[in-house]
């Protein structure tokens, strides 16, 4: 052989042997069992083993019917999973192979070829083990022992001298809404729900990579990355960073080295609706001797993210400034979208966030009860320009604070800060969702009967995890340009006056406390992170519910489950028949349910906004469901926009004009969330009757620049607008006029209720200008206008004004659109 084709070869084949490499054992054949029985069947991996038993036909569908609780049985039992696989004796050259479990559900027992490796207590863990002595050439079993969550958190519960609430769910470190929620079902999940691999490596391996922004101008970006390396021999390696080399000394062990990289004429990421969500790519390998070791590859973004807390006359401010900007926060809160998580896709978390683009919005709060999301998740908010406020995964309960209990939590906060550092959209780490509302507001240590000492060591408790712990753990791994921290949302509960004046709030007056919707005008926190009204999914998913024939009706039995809430169907009712007719008609009903919960939310959010730049952030409960079901979401199940969708991507426009009645005068109020400045010069104002006739027009005037966000302007009376007797057949249109007469933007104003509108029969036609683009036209106001129809329309659920159409597109072609309106209900 030629010599220089030799030294090819055998460089080769010492790079191979050298560099990282991967066997995904997922895809080995997999099986499960009761620990009871003898019989084996498959099993899918990632999953869980309700997936696997209705795979098999063992259980029903849980969100089928009311099968949910046919399958409770399933949480009180111990499982097993075993596959096996090969391993060559090549591959046992390797200098170190470890076995990595992504994600283990909860509690369980790790067995190689019969030895015990590894015991697990956290659904949120990362288990690494090595196991080069333990594996052999050809056949190896691989053996998982899962043990009920349900019965090992008994068991814990049993160390505390008394009962905590929501036991036994908070002794256990597994997805909290797994036990039940009001909006999801008690599946009480186990299994291998992430992947399973196995990893080769030699020498030295990349453990973690921190990008670190120093400064950044128009001209240049200053970073650096930090790594952190483990390396069996001493010496000197190289660092490749985007073809840019650099050498690095490294000590035998764990080593942090940190390797600066200047980007010239940098592009900065932006929010939705600030501009383009720049994102950079880097590659970086690892090599000594011009040996590739390991590599990887990082995307992120540069920008600078600050929480504004400052004391005012009216309390303190809270606000996030977004490279160097004050953002208006518009959003939404995130439950895990599958009570199964491994169901979950990569279609859907990029659906699901580009749904909140697409609404206008630009941040989402991934809530403290379900799981830390995959990777997918922060990716899609990276790619759209949505921020995320992250909570640790705590909620609405009490927590133990004992050693172990704390070590585990210390392993899961750095690991999965270590995993979501370098995404630009993580805004905020939270400490928990409701933890400290649940300890001083929710009456839990008198319901349980707790002495003085056990009510002062719940607090000890939770002051040792959520103040001390937890920014502990995120001081020692985090750069300061990322680590802003809030160790429980909402900072004071919704009963105290404080809670509208500093913080972050979660008002639940409405639907809880059962306020009127009007309530919302004078609630307005500082930033209100919850708050939210429950509304019908669409007739698409309500059939979904059956597993036969859907019968449609609210006294159903399937439907009545598939509301967790207690009082779901009385206090929905109650508001409806306090705005609307309730109709007999099912589907009139859905629609109508669907039109309150939009209307409550309308309410909110343009208080809300209203309120700027005292209140700086409306996020609403909540985006999405984890099952077929009546709840808070704007987007149901099955991925439907409800009626709530279509509002707040009308709400949450950038520029809008917005109208408050009170004491017998409008007061009206042009809000600009954009970078742009708009030059205002009048507000048109016209009171037209739902024949389309113009009754009276005037205008208001504040001359100045829509620059900081708000501008009011002069109060109108109205009487001075129209007659008392007109107010249930006449709107205002309201057109933002610049200082050219251009129009900014245009809104319309109703005076009355939806129950009292003296609306008249509407002829709406439907005209198809295309396969998918159809036209919609009216002769008279047509209210609240619903487009049915297996398809998505770019617009549902509006207001069509006299003798007007609109210009919907559809998602696909289809060739029945059905409609109703209004008028459809409260014609009787």
């Amino acid at each position: 052989m030629n010599k220089s084709i030799l030294l090819i070869v055998l460089f080769m084949m010492n790079m191979m042997t050298a560099q990282k490499t991967e066997r995904n054992l997922s895809s080995e054949n997999w099986q499960f069992k009761n620990t009871q029985e003898q019989n084996w069947l498959s099993a899918k991996i990632p999953g869980t083993v309700h997936l696997d038993l209705m795979h098999h036909k063992i259980i029903p569908d849980p969100f089928k019917d009311e099968n949910e609780k046919k399958v409770q049985w399933v949480e009180n039992e111990d499982w097993e999973y075993q596959t096996h696989f090969n391993v060559s004796t090549q591959e046992l050259k390797n200098q170190h192979i470890d076995l990595v479990f992504k994600g283990l559900d909860t509690f369980s027992e790790i067995y190689l070829n019969g030895k015990l490796l590894q015991k697990t207590d956290n659904m949120f863990r990362k288990w690494e083990i090595p196991v080069k002595s333990y594996l052999k050439a050809g056949d190896n079993e691989l053996k998982i022992k899962f043990s009920s969550a349900v019965k090992e958190g008994k068991e814990l519960a049993k160390t505390v001298p008394f009962t905590m609430p929501e036991s036994p769910r908070s002794f256990v470190r597994k997805a909290q809404y797994h036990f039940g929620w009001d909006w999801g079902p008690r599946l009480v999940t186990t299994g291998i729900w992430k992947d399973v691999k196995l990893e080769f490596w030699n020498t030295a391996k990349i453990r973690n990579i921190q990008v670190q922004q120093h400064h950044v101008t128009e001209a240049s970006a200053e970073i650096s990355f930090n790594m952190k390396i483990f390396a069996d021999e001493e010496g000197p390696y190289q660092v490749e960073l985007n073809k840019q080399n650099q050498s690095v000394q490294l000590k035998k062990g764990l080593n942090t080295v940190s390797v600066p990289f200047k980007i010239i004429n940098p592009k900065i990421w932006q929010p939705n609706g600030w501009g383009d969500p720049h994102l950079y790519n880097f590659k970086i390998s690892l090599s000594k001797n011009k040996n590739y070791l390991d590599q990887t590859n990082i995307t992120t973004g540069l920008r600078t993210v600050e929480l504004i807390q400052e004391k005012d006359a009216a309390g303190k401010s809270f606000y996030f400034k977004i490279n160097g900007k004050p953002l208006y926060a518009k959003g939404t809160n995130w439950i895990p979208a599958e009570s199964f998580s491994p169901a979950m896709t990569k279609e859907k978390y990029h659906k699901l966030i580009k749904d909140t683009k697409d609404a206008n919005m630009n941040m989402i709060r991934v809530w403290g009860g379900g799981i830390y999301e995959d990777d997918e998740f922060y990716k899609a908010c990276d790619e759209n320009g949505i921020l995320v406020w992250q909570d640790f995964m705590f909620a609405g309960s009490f927590y133990p604070a004992d050693e172990a209990f704390l070590t585990n939590v210390k392993e899961e906060v750095k690991e999965q800060v270590e995993r979501l550092q370098n995404h630009p959209s993580i805004a905020l780490w939270c400490g928990n969702n409701e933890v400290d509302e649940a300890i001083v507001n929710w009456g839990y240590q008198k319901q349980f009967k707790y002495s003085k000492e056990d009510s002062l060591q719940v607090w000890k408790d939770y002051k040792k995890l959520f103040q001390e712990v937890i920014p502990n753990i995120l001081k020692e791994n985090l750069t300061p340009d990322k680590n802003i921290y809030w160790p429980s949302s909402p900072s004071i509960g919704w009963g105290h006056k404080e809670s509208l004046t500093e913080g972050d709030s979660h008002y639940w007056g409405v639907w809880w406390g059962e306020q009127p919707f009007e309530m919302y005008n004078e609630k307005v926190g500082r930033f209100m992170s919850e708050y939210g009204f429950q509304g019908m999914p669409t007739l698409e998913t309500v059939k979904s519910m059956f597993s036969g024939a859907p019968e449609l009706s609210v006294q159903n039995s399937v439907i009545k489950a598939h509301e967790k809430h207690s009082r779901g169907w009385e206090i929905i009712n109650e508001y409806m028949k306090r705005d609307y007719k309730i109709p007999s008609d099912f589907v009139q009903y859905n629609y109508i349910s669907q039109l309150l919960q939009a209307r409550g939310m309308r309410i909110a959010v343009e208080a809300h906004r209203r309120a700027k730049p005292y209140n700086m952030g409306t996020l609403y409960w909540q985006l999405n469901d984890c099952w077929p079901v009546v709840s808070w979401s704007s987007i149901d199940y099955l991925g439907n926009w409800k009626a709530l969708h279509y509002q707040m991507k009308r709400s949450f426009e950038q520029q809008m004009v917005l109208t408050e009645e009170l004491a017998g005068n409008l007061n009206f109020f042009a809000v600009n969330d954009g970078l742009k400045t708009f030059s205002i010069n009048d507000l048109e104002i016209k009171a037209i009757d739902f024949n389309g006739k113009v009754l009276k027009e005037t205008k208001t005037l504040s001359k100045g620049k829509l620059l900081d966000g708000i501008l009011k302007f002069s109060p109108v009376q109205i009487k001075d607008v129209l007659p008392e007797s007109d107010r249930n057949k006449t709107f205002l249109e309201l057109a933002l006029k610049d200082k050219h007469g251009k129009t900014v933007v245009v809104s319309s104003y109703f005076f009355s209720k939806p129950k009292d509108l003296e609306l008249m029969k509407p002829d709406i036609k439907i005209k198809r200008i295309s396969a998918n683009e159809i036209e919609v036209s009216t002769d008279v106001l047509a209210k609240d206008v619903y487009l049915i129809g297996d398809t998505h329309f770019s617009e549902n659920f509006f207001d069509l004004l006299p003798n007007t159409s609109k210009k919907i597109r559809l998602s696909k072609s289809i060739e029945k659109i059905e409609v109703l309106s209004l008028w459809d209900v409260i014609k009787n």
